[in-house]
């Protein structure tokens, strides 16, 4: 029998792989071949020939394939970059399952184009400026206790400082919230270990509400970095802007965070680099950023007691700046707030270790892994040994009175994530390998090559409490050669990595070709409890049935003192009404529910030549505000194939001539 064959049965048994992999050639388990199952050793061997696969080929390919019906183990949510949107993909199929929209319109889910989810994107407005593109960076799933719990999820927009709140029971955006305190973020969004804070964080310093200061002359004394801690009220889902507060940071450039758990819970860790305190100005006779935030040795680990700053916020002693309350930095100092630790040189990655006990930093210009003790940093604290100040009077803690050890990596450490055998996975940007390292002892184990320029990784639930292992994705910024050519712009690499063993193994290379994914997020997928049809009449916004409701047989058409309201139904296969008498001008405002309740029978609803398309789940209720300002008569129909009789489902809006 041929080794293949062998693998395949212990993985599948033969009957299953032959039609898996072999199909009809391998079928009828009384073939002349016998019971040795010749024929599909044949077949199975020929096959992997031609398509010049090796064992290892079909070992990886057996840990990923999913037939259809069954469901994946895992969901990792993985930022959209650009696209302002979170992607959905499960694990170990690889599989795209859905696009989130968050902070950009999305025209195929309906997000951007009815009157809730308009009111989602308008709470995102910076100063009254409406906003159609995002960064998303860092998606955070809600936890309790440290781990998981399926019920929210967070991500940042990195360009235009927003936080947006997704709740998972249906995988809609709910909420979108910004302050006009800081200028961007990067460290963000981050949730303490019971969410009862969504954390974000400066990236670049401006001053407070993007006034105007000139950096060659007031960096120092006008420009400051915040990290904003909103208050989360999960029985609403919601962010509560008015229990949120900031802290003040000096005009260092934030990077990542991390909150404390179990151990550490209470704290909060902030990378930071720019200890140079450079402004670029490469034309007026300084260095450029990327050169003016490298002199330095050491930047500033952060380390920040988020509870005793909301004590103290609570106590009356913030300041209310551009709609928020802020602990300015002479209250953190005083009240032991805020302390800095010496840091790698150009941090990036900062992860506290399942136990709460460890801090785990990498520095992009170090070609270690320094482990920071939670415990002696404590201690120092308490103690008030400090080493120095910072130039705005911040405590400075010893650097190798701070940490545990250093590990040698490799070149251009960035990230990790943990297992459930006490091992760490980092990434390596410049060397583009995953290293595998053990957090107790600090050495190297293994260490995979990636394709191509690293950046994030995510582990199965490897940054809580309670990591799984199993699976790990490096986050690749480069395919060049891993893909069909389509031009100069290329996909992103995703590649599944079974990481259950000593040694790594590679499994599959995933094309994605949405913005530029960051960071992911991955939780088993039992942990999730979508809905599989919404309420009759339900607003998925609100989350309650709408007061404009409308139900089967009551259908109409009603000329009000604010406009023509028209309240449609839709079911398989028409609208009620489907025709739609108005005047040049007026304002139109249709409230429109699929009536459906059988899961998966989605309508669409789509006017011609007035930028209207809806997404109605079964049982959605949605609300359309327009003015009819042209007049003629305009199709509409259903833009989601839903029946045998789907092009019949239609009507038209007419718009008689003033």
């Amino acid at each position: 029998m041929h080794p293949p064959v062998v693998l395949l049965r212990s993985f599948l048994g033969l009957g299953l792989a032959c039609g898996v992999l072999v199909g009809a050639a391998c079928s009828g388990s009384k073939s002349s071949s016998g019971p040795t199952g010749g024929a599909a050793s044949s077949s199975l061997t020929d096959l992997m020939k031609a398509r010049n696969l090796s064992e290892a080929d079909v070992n990886a390919a057996l840990k990923t394939y999913t037939p259809s019906g069954r469901m994946d183990e895992y969901l990792t949510f993985a930022s959209g970059g650009h696209g302002g949107q979170v992607i959905v993909i499960g694990v170990p199929s690889m599989r795209i399952l859905k696009y989130i929209a968050v902070f950009t319109p999305e025209p195929w889910q309906g997000y951007g184009f009815d009157d809730q989810t308009k009111s989602v994107l308008a709470g995102g407005k910076r100063f009254a400026k409406d906003l159609t593109w995002a960064d998303t960076h860092h998606p955070a799933l809600s936890e309790t206790g440290g781990d998981y719990d399926g019920q929210f999820l967070f991500i940042n927009d990195k360009a235009n400082a927003r936080i947006a709140v997704i709740d998972l029971k249906d995988f809609t955006t709910k909420q979108i919230v910004t302050s006009e305190l800081i200028g961007g973020d990067h460290g963000a969004a981050f949730v303490t270990p019971n969410t009862d804070y969504v954390i974000e964080t400066t990236q670049y310093p401006v001053p407070f509400g993007s006034t105007y200061a000139d950096p060659a002359k007031e960096f120092k004394e006008k420009f400051r970095g915040a990290a904003i801690f909103w208050k989360f009220d999960r029985t609403k889902g919601r962010i509560d802007k008015e229990a949120s507060f900031a802290i003040e940071f000096p005009p260092y450039t934030q990077d990542l965070a991390d909150a404390g758990k179990l151990v550490s819970d209470g704290y909060v860790f902030f990378n930071s680099i720019n200890t140079e305190l450079t402004w670029g100005g490469n034309q007026e006779g300084n260095p450029p950023m990327e050169s003016g935030y490298s002199k330095n040795d050491m930047d500033y680990l952060h380390v920040v007691n988020w509870k005793k700053a909301a004590e103290l916020i609570n106590a009356g002693k913030g300041e209310m700046i551009n709609g928020i309350r802020v602990l300015r930095l002479p209250t953190s100092i005083a009240e032991h707030v805020l302390t800095f630790v010496p840091e790698s040189k150009s941090p990036h990655g900062v992860d506290v270790s399942p136990d709460g006990q460890d801090i785990v930093i990498s520095g992009k210009l170090d070609t270690h892994g320094t482990v920071f003790s939670f415990a002696k940093i404590k201690a120092q604290i308490d103690a008030g040994k400090f080493e120095t100040k910072d130039s705005y009077g911040v405590p400075v803690l010893s650097f190798k009175d701070s940490i545990r050890g250093q590990v040698e990596l490799g070149l251009g450490p960035l990230h990790s994530q943990f297992d459930d055998k006490g091992n760490v996975y980092t990434s390596l940007f410049l060397e583009t390998v995953v290293v595998k390292w053990s957090l107790k002892d600090l050495k190297v184990i293994d260490k995979l090559p990636t394709h191509y320029n690293i950046g994030h990784l995510v582990a199965a639930e490897g940054d809580t409490i309670h990591p799984d292992g199993k699976y790990l994705i490096a986050m690749n910024k480069w395919a060049l050669d891993r893909f069909n050519k389509v031009g100069p712009l290329l996909p992103q690499n995703f590649q599944l990595v079974d990481i259950g063993g000593e040694k790594m193994q590679l499994l599959y290379d995933m094309p994605l070709p949405l913005g530029e994914p960051h960071y992911a997020q991955m939780i088993k997928a039992d942990k999730l409890k979508p809905v599989d049809v919404y309420t009759p009449g339900e607003d998925p916004i609100t989350g309650v049935v709408s007061p404009n409701v409308v139900e089967a047989n009551k259908e109409r058409v009603e000329r009000k003192a604010d406009g023509v309201h028209v309240y449609m139904t839709a079911i398989r296969s028409h609208f009620t009404p489907d025709i739609i008498r108005v005047k040049e001008g007026d304002t139109v405002k249709l409230h429109v529910d699929n009536i459906e309740q059988a899961y998966d029978a989605t309508h669409g609803f789509a006017i011609d030549s007035y930028n209207i398309n809806l997404s109605l789940e079964p049982g959605e209720h949605s609300d359309v505000t327009f003015v009819a300002d042209r007049a003629g008569v305009f199709p509409m129909y259903c833009t989601e194939f839903c029946s045998a009789l789907h092009l019949e489902m239609a009507g038209y809006l007419l718009v008689e001539p003033k």
